[in-house]
Protein backbone atom coordinates (compact mmCIF):
# COMPACT_ATOMS: atom_id res chain seq x y z
CA UNK A 1 0.00 0.00 0.00
CA UNK A 2 1.17 3.57 -0.61
CA UNK A 3 0.73 6.68 1.48
CA UNK A 4 -1.60 8.00 -1.23
CA UNK A 5 -3.90 5.02 -0.63
CA UNK A 6 -3.75 5.61 3.13
CA UNK A 7 -4.89 9.21 2.57
CA UNK A 8 -7.81 8.04 0.41
CA UNK A 9 -8.90 5.28 2.79
CA UNK A 10 -8.77 7.55 5.85
CA UNK A 11 -10.32 10.59 4.15
CA UNK A 12 -7.14 12.34 5.19
CA UNK A 13 -5.62 15.71 4.58
CA UNK A 14 -1.88 15.76 3.81
CA UNK A 15 -0.18 18.35 6.00
CA UNK A 16 3.45 17.53 5.15
CA UNK A 17 5.00 15.32 2.50
CA UNK A 18 2.83 15.71 -0.59
CA UNK A 19 5.90 14.77 -2.63
CA UNK A 20 6.13 11.39 -0.84
CA UNK A 21 2.62 10.04 -1.45
CA UNK A 22 3.83 7.17 -3.64
CA UNK A 23 6.13 5.74 -0.95
CA UNK A 24 5.14 2.25 0.22
CA UNK A 25 4.05 1.35 3.73
CA UNK A 26 4.18 -2.22 5.05
CA UNK A 27 2.33 -2.11 8.39
CA UNK A 28 0.32 0.16 10.67
CA UNK A 29 0.10 0.80 14.40
CA UNK A 30 -2.38 2.80 16.42
CA UNK A 31 -1.19 4.10 19.77
CA UNK A 32 -0.96 7.15 21.99
CA UNK A 33 1.81 5.56 24.05
CA UNK A 34 5.18 6.08 22.42
CA UNK A 35 6.65 3.31 24.61
CA UNK A 36 4.28 0.86 22.89
CA UNK A 37 5.27 2.24 19.50
CA UNK A 38 8.92 1.63 20.39
CA UNK A 39 8.09 -1.96 21.35
CA UNK A 40 6.00 -2.90 18.31
CA UNK A 41 6.62 -0.76 15.26
CA UNK A 42 9.00 -1.54 12.44
CA UNK A 43 10.20 0.60 9.54
CA UNK A 44 7.92 1.61 6.66
CA UNK A 45 4.96 1.84 9.02
CA UNK A 46 2.03 4.18 9.43
CA UNK A 47 1.56 5.46 12.97
CA UNK A 48 -2.01 6.45 13.84
CA UNK A 49 -2.27 8.52 16.99
CA UNK A 50 -4.28 11.18 18.76
CA UNK A 51 -1.20 12.36 20.64
CA UNK A 52 0.00 15.72 19.39
CA UNK A 53 3.46 16.51 20.67
CA UNK A 54 7.05 16.52 19.37
CA UNK A 55 7.73 13.08 20.90
CA UNK A 56 5.59 11.53 18.18
CA UNK A 57 7.93 12.83 15.49
CA UNK A 58 11.07 11.96 17.45
CA UNK A 59 9.85 8.40 18.05
CA UNK A 60 8.83 8.06 14.40
CA UNK A 61 12.23 9.24 13.24
CA UNK A 62 14.02 6.71 15.46
CA UNK A 63 11.97 3.85 14.00
CA UNK A 64 11.96 4.99 10.34
CA UNK A 65 8.18 5.37 10.40
CA UNK A 66 7.08 6.59 6.98
CA UNK A 67 3.84 8.35 7.87
CA UNK A 68 2.06 9.78 10.92
CA UNK A 69 -1.72 10.04 10.90
CA UNK A 70 -3.24 12.30 13.53
CA UNK A 71 -6.72 10.96 14.24
CA UNK A 72 -9.95 12.70 15.22
CA UNK A 73 -9.14 15.66 12.98
CA UNK A 74 -6.34 16.83 15.24
CA UNK A 75 -4.01 19.41 13.76
CA UNK A 76 -0.40 19.50 14.96
CA UNK A 77 1.49 22.72 15.59
CA UNK A 78 3.82 24.28 13.04
CA UNK A 79 6.74 23.11 15.22
CA UNK A 80 5.66 19.48 14.82
CA UNK A 81 5.04 19.88 11.09
CA UNK A 82 8.45 21.51 10.61
CA UNK A 83 10.13 18.68 12.53
CA UNK A 84 8.39 16.07 10.38
CA UNK A 85 9.30 17.86 7.15
CA UNK A 86 12.92 18.12 8.25
CA UNK A 87 13.21 14.35 8.81
CA UNK A 88 11.10 13.33 5.80
CA UNK A 89 7.99 11.97 7.51
CA UNK A 90 4.61 12.47 5.84
CA UNK A 91 1.92 13.86 8.16
CA UNK A 92 -1.81 13.38 7.63
CA UNK A 93 -4.85 14.49 9.61
CA UNK A 94 -7.89 12.19 9.48
CA UNK A 95 -11.38 12.80 10.87
CA UNK A 96 -11.61 9.13 11.88
CA UNK A 97 -10.95 7.86 15.39
CA UNK A 98 -7.76 5.89 15.94
CA UNK A 99 -9.74 2.65 16.27
CA UNK A 100 -11.70 3.22 13.07
CA UNK A 101 -8.63 4.33 11.11
CA UNK A 102 -6.76 1.18 12.13
CA UNK A 103 -9.75 -0.96 11.19
CA UNK A 104 -10.15 0.67 7.79
CA UNK A 105 -6.49 0.17 6.92
CA UNK A 106 -6.65 -3.45 8.07
CA UNK A 107 -9.80 -4.06 6.00
CA UNK A 108 -7.97 -2.69 2.97
CA UNK A 109 -5.06 -5.12 3.44
CA UNK A 110 -2.52 -3.25 5.56
CA UNK A 111 -1.46 -5.55 8.40
CA UNK A 112 -0.71 -4.47 11.93
CA UNK A 113 2.72 -4.73 13.45
CA UNK A 114 3.69 -7.73 15.53
CA UNK A 115 5.75 -7.68 18.72
CA UNK A 116 9.46 -7.58 18.14
CA UNK A 117 11.12 -10.84 19.13
CA UNK A 118 13.47 -10.83 22.05
CA UNK A 119 17.04 -11.92 21.19
CA UNK A 120 16.57 -15.28 22.93
CA UNK A 121 13.47 -15.99 20.77
CA UNK A 122 15.17 -15.46 17.42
Amino acid sequence: MTIREVVQILDGKVLVGKDRLDEPVDTACGSDLMSDVLAFVKEKAVLITGLINPHVVRTSEMLDITCIVFSRGKMPSEEILDMAEEVGITVISSPLTTYTACGELYLHGLPGTKPKKKPEEV
